[in-house]
């Protein structure tokens, strides 16, 4: 059994009878009183963040999860297909599991986040930058560049995303896929 004590970013838990991941903690030891945590914890069903703070010393009962590498083969009706890189088996996530689906291509590679104990999908998440090719500009307007003006566009995967007006259909680009936002063109 653990403690807030090992409370830390990325950790999976069951609390009210559902997987959360712990996403900010806070340790607080206030001037009177005892210690607590604060804790943003992400239900991994439906994707939810709550606030939460427990005692300092009590009891959590984390999960044991592992990240497994896939690649992303294709979307149909059930869902988002992904291939292990390593055994080469493929499972099937549904698509409220995985976060910024627009911005993934095939072949992309993809860390998936396992339940050890029953080996059932928890979440996907992309890396944090990803290269995309714009398919879809519309030109710039010449001499509008108050105030860092942006147009959106529209990558390979179908994702649309706000860029800087200097940038052209069949350019490739660097996104963050945290935020959606553009970082800089590909060579």
């Amino acid at each position: 059994m653990a403690t807030t004590a090992d409370l830390r970013n990325g950790l999976v838990l069951n609390f009210n009878n559902d997987l959360f991941q712990v996403t900010e903690f806070q340790h607080v030891k206030p001037g009177k009183g005892a210690a607590f945590v604060r804790t943003k914890l992400k239900s991994l069903t439906t994707g939810r963040v709550i606030d939460n703070t427990f005692n300092s010393g009590v009891s959590i009962t984390p999960v044991r999860v592992e990240r497994r590498k896939f690649q992303f083969l294709y979307k149909d009706e059930s869902g988002y297909n992904f291939m292990d890189q390593e055994t080469f088996d493929q499972i099937n996530i549904d698509e409220k599991l995985v976060e910024g689906a627009d911005m993934m291509k095939e072949g992309q590679e993809v860390e998936i986040l396992i339940n050890a104990e029953n080996d059932t999908a928890l979440t996907c998440e992309l890396p944090p930058f990803v290269e995309l090719e714009v398919t879809y500009a519309e030109p710039g307007m010449r001499g509008d560049t108050a105030n860092s003006p942006k147009k959106r566009v529209e990558v390979e995967s179908g994702a649309k995303i706000m860029v800087p007006l200097f940038i052209e259909q069949g350019q490739k680009i660097k996104v963050d896929t945290r935020t959606r936002d553009y970082v800089e063109r590909v060579k």
